[in-house]
Parts: structure tokens; sequence; C-alpha cells
């Protein structure tokens, strides 16, 4: 129901089968064209849409104006319909006009040309900015989304419960942001980077299923994906699988993608961490096109090109008929990307007409090596081959960032593509001072039971039941199944170095509760903005937030950050540092 004391209809809600009805509008005016002497058409805007009303030109509005129309419904003349506007059959006639507001002529025109001004003056009026079609379409997809998520989940009987705010500071992970304790000068609490240690608590509460639509804080680095503040889907389990886990979130995205969509996406896939980085060279991989790595390895066991010689892995990737594309200058662009990422070099071969290669190394290489390169790749004419030969991580990551550079479609472009990586490594790395491993996602991850008896042996092949889940190469979120027992979380926090005692002095308030009868619990959390961002066709998650933060971290519109007062500073017993030259 749109009508209020004021208005009967909203702005975009006018049809055909409103003709002759006397009708009151309320809105902002999008435009004023004059008509003759006498007469003007006002389009009135509100978020739904526009309506055209014939009004008095005697009567003075201007864009951005806050008026009242009241009318009669009339259908347009058949040479002025507008059929790129649901409205666009109809028009307001006799029409009595109350201004509620007038306006100042705004920074920038108040239409879908404003994604051309600097977003910086965007984001300093962004009420302005709001105002928008295409805005006041991202701000209804993000509350259709959370509405289906919040619906979804508790379908499956999870009990929403909120979370603290001002939490104790636990630095292993992101950088935090601090908040002085007033009550005690020199302490502080943290701002939530998540409510992890909360949600795994509240399953030894005997909660069994929670969830929270969260707001958590990080202070990292701002990009297209990330932000200061965002919003995450976070749940938690009791006696539960990862089949369990993935089976309940798969419900609450689909969902949300649906009411978004229209249409219901197909299950979502589901890979192995070793596979993603195998075939896509990411963690993260983007399913909707090709160009996946090949290996090589094998065919050049007993090549005489020292660059390929004992290489631990060789792969390659077919940029088909992209050769044209690559001058000498564009490749020795890419073999030095391909370095920055790690890479000692890049081969790269084109493929002739006539079914040559065509590369500085091709001498290098026999015949049979030659044959063995297209085969494997699939090259023809025109195609650009990419090899590298170095340790296997390397040379997936490598290959996986050319791959993601030369192929991959913009974030927002169909066909979805969601997929679950499962199997993530239980450490991902060996720290080289200490030796010790470092674990892949954190130390509370439960290892694969059928890899516990190589957890001292062979720390580095052990798996963890730890998934992500991925929409055309952006990571939504991730979780894990946890640690319940303490013998073996005590054997994890062994092998990264840390002792009883540091335990408990970093996560003693967490893992005591857990000597008090912890069930078997695993959860995941997904990024709201991110999966908003894609299904309203943005790359930028600042479009589907209302007031975001820029690159840089500010607030044109509040000026924020800001100095404080010295006063607040004395309360606080802090004081500041004068910025270093």
């Amino acid at each position: 129901m749109t009508s209020t004391g004021m208005r009967t209809h909203q702005c975009g809600e006018l049809r055909a089968e409103h003709i002759g009805q006397t009708v009151s509008l309320c809105g902002w005016v999008a435009t004023r064209r004059e008509h003759g002497e006498h007469l003007a058409f006002v389009d009135l805007r509100d978020h739904t849409g526009l309506t055209q009303c014939v009004v008095d030109n005697a009567v003075d509005v201007r864009p951005e104006y806050v008026i009242r129309v009241t009318g009669v419904v009339a259908a347009r003349p058949a040479e002025s319909a507008n059929d790129r506007i649901a409205t666009g059959a109809v028009e307001i006639q006799d029409c009595q006009v109350e201004i509620l507001n007038t306006a100042e002529a705004p920074p920038f025109p108040i239409n879908e040309r404003a994604d051309q001004v600097a977003e910086g003056t965007r984001l300093q009026y962004r009420y302005l900015d709001l105002r928008r079609e295409r805005m006041q379409r991202n701000l209804r997809v993000r509350s259709a989304v959370n509405s289906a998520v919040r619906s979804a989940m508790e379908g499956q009987g999870f009990v929403e419960v909120e979370t603290p705010m001002l939490v104790p500071s636990t630095p292993e992970g992101a950088r935090e942001f601090i908040v002085p304790s007033r009550k005690e000068p020199g302490a502080f609490y943290a701002l939530p980077q998540s409510p992890q240690l909360f949600k795994q608590l509240l399953m030894v509460a005997g909660v069994d299923r929670y969830f929270q639509i969260a707001r958590c804080l990080r202070d990292e680095d701002l990009r297209a994906d990330r932000q200061y503040e965002f919003m995450q889907l976070d749940a938690e389990m009791s006696f539960a699988t990862q089949d369990d886990v993935l089976a309940a979130i798969s419900k609450a995205v689909l969902d949300a993608a649906e009411v978004v969509t229209g249409e219901r996406p197909a299950p979502i896939e589901r890979i192995t961490w070793h596979e993603a980085m195998n075939t896509y060279g990411s963690d993260k991989p983007d399913l909707r096109f090709g160009m996946n790595l090949t290996e090589l390895t094998d065919a050049f066991a007993s090549t005489g090109f020292k660059a390929f010689a004992g290489a631990a892995c060789i792969k390659g990737i077919n940029a088909t008929g992209r050769a044209e594309e690559f001058g000498r200058n564009k490749l020795d662009a890419m073999t030095d990307r391909a370095k920055k990422i790690g890479a000692k070099g890049l081969v790269w071969l084109k493929v002739g007409g006539d079914g040559s290669l065509d590369s500085p190394v091709a001498k290098f290489l026999s015949d049979s090596e030659q044959a063995a390169v297209k085969e494997r790749l699939g090259a023809k004419p025109g195609d650009l081959l990419l090899v590298v030969a170095d340790t296997w991580m390397t040379t997936c990551e490598v290959l996986g960032q050319l791959r993601n550079d030369l192929g991959r479609p913009p974030v927002y472009e169909g066909p979805y593509r969601y997929v679950w990586v499962v199997d993530f490594p239980l450490f991902v790395s060996v720290d080289e001072t200490t030796g010790r491993p470092r674990p892949g996602h954190h130390p509370f991850c439960h290892p694969k039971p059928e890899d516990l008896d190589r957890m001292e042996t062979d720390p580095m092949s052990v798996r963890a039941q730890a998934y992500d889940l991925v929409l055309n190469g952006w990571e939504l979120g991730s979780g894990s199944i946890r640690i319940h027992e303490p013998a073996l979380q005590r054997r994890v926090f062994n092998l990264l170095g840390i002792s009883d005692e540091d335990a408990d002095r970093r996560f003693g308030f967490f893992l005591t509760p857990f000597r008090y009868g912890a069930p078997p619990h695993g959860g995941f959390a997904f990024g709201l903005d991110r999966l908003v961002a894609i299904l309203a066709g943005e790359e930028n998650i600042r479009e589907v937030i209302a007031f975001p933060k820029t690159q840089s971290g500010s607030d044109p519109m509040t000026n924020a950050p800001t100095p404080v007062e010295p006063k607040q500073l004395n309360d606080l017993g802090i004081r500041v540092l004068p910025r270093s030259s």
C-alpha cells in the first residue's frame, strides 16, 4: 500500500487502467518543458519512476522542487507516448500544484549522467546521488537480498542473535579499529572484524543454530570489493557436518539471487582447493571463461631448454586468437608482470598461419616438445600461448593472474557461476624464521579426520574442513568446521609454536568455555555487499552502500575522519603525536 494522507499513488504506478481517475502524486520535479504560451510539461519523480504532468506554466516550479500534484489521469496523445518508461502511455491533466519545498540548483544533474561526475562530488552530496534511479534500485536490491537471506535462515531453524560491537583486541587477523576506554585510561576495545568468537560461544551455550546480519569493521586498504565497514551473513550451527553448513548457506544465497533475478540458479558447484589452483590458478576461480591451466611438465622431461630443465611444474594457457593483439612491447610488459607476481620469467609463443611457433625460445624447443605444447593447448593459427616453469604454487598463481588479466569479464556479467571451494590446506606456508607452519584460514579450523595422523609428520599435507564461496571470481565468504576438542586445539597450537601459557593469555576467554562441553560445530560468513553488487550489476561495492567511504577511507559528506576536541582526548588519557615529516 503506497497511498498516504498526501498521495493516492506513487509516480511510477499509473497505467492506462487509471485513466479518468483523480489522483494525487508527491515527489521531486525532474524536468520542466515549456509547451506553448500557457502550459508546461513537468516530469514528477520518486523512487518508483516518472509521471508527466501538464501544468499551467504560471506555476513556478524548478528542478528538485518538492511538490504535490492533483489532477486527472488521461491518455497521452499517440505521437507523444513514451514507451521507454512504464507510465509513458498516460499523463496527469487539469493539475493543481502545491509547492511543498523549494530547492537550490543541485551541483550535478539528478539523472544517470551523474555517473560521469567525479566520485568525490557524488559522495559529498550522497543524499542527492541516492535520488537517482540506479541508486534507488541498488538500495532496494540490497533490501530484497537481506529479506530473502533472513527468511531462508529463519526457515531453517536459525535464531537471530546480536553480538557486541565493543570487543577485546585480537590482532592476529586483519588490522583492527580500536576504541579507547574512558573508564580505564590506557585500555582499549576493538570493533569486531567478525563475530567469530561470539558465535562459537553461542554454540557452547546451546543455541544450536545462530545467524546475524552483522556489521564488521577492518582497518584495511580499500578497493572495489572492500570497505572499512561491511555487512555479512554470519552463521554457526551445532552437530553439523561440512555438507550441512554448505547446504544451509547455499539456500540463503540462491534464495537471495532468485528474488533479485527472478530465476532460480543451478545448484552450487563444488571443487577442491587443489583443483581450483591446478585448473584456474586461483582459490577464487572465475568459471565463466576458459583459458584453463594445462599441464606440460612431462612434455619437457628431457628438455635441453635451461629455463624448463628440472622445473618442478610447467603449465601453459592459450589466449585464443590474441596473437596479433600483442606486439613486442605488450609481451615484454606481460613478462614483467609475471616476474612481479613471482615467476622467474614467462615464455610466449605465437601460432603462425602455418601452425609454426614464433618465439625467441622456439629454437631451443625440440619438434616433439613444440608439437606437445600445441596439441595440449589446442593451438590454432592466431593463438597466443603462455608458459611458466617454476614451483607448482608459483606456476599456478602466475598463470592464474595472467588468465584473469586476459580473459576475465566484468564481475557482474552473467552467467552467475557460484562455486564452493573446499579442502583448503590447514597450513598455507612455513615461516622462514621459525620454521613453523602458518594457518591457512585461522588456527581454529578442524583438520579433515583422515589427515590427523599426519599432523606432526607432514603438516603441510593436512587439509582443513574449510571452505570458501566464490561468485564470478569474487570471494563472497569463508567458513569451516571448528575444533571443539581441547586436546586437538593444543596440537595445532603446538605446531604453530603457541605454548599453553601463550594460548591462555591470548585466547583464554575463548578457550575456557570449551572445557565445559562444546558441541561439534561449524559455520560460515559471506559478504552481503559483494553479493548485492554482483546481482545489481555493479563492479564496486560502494555503489550498493548508502553512505560509503572513498578509496582513501574518507567521507566527503561528513568530512570524517576529523580531529576531536582536546578535552575529549584528555578525558581518554590520550596524547596525539605530531605527524612525522
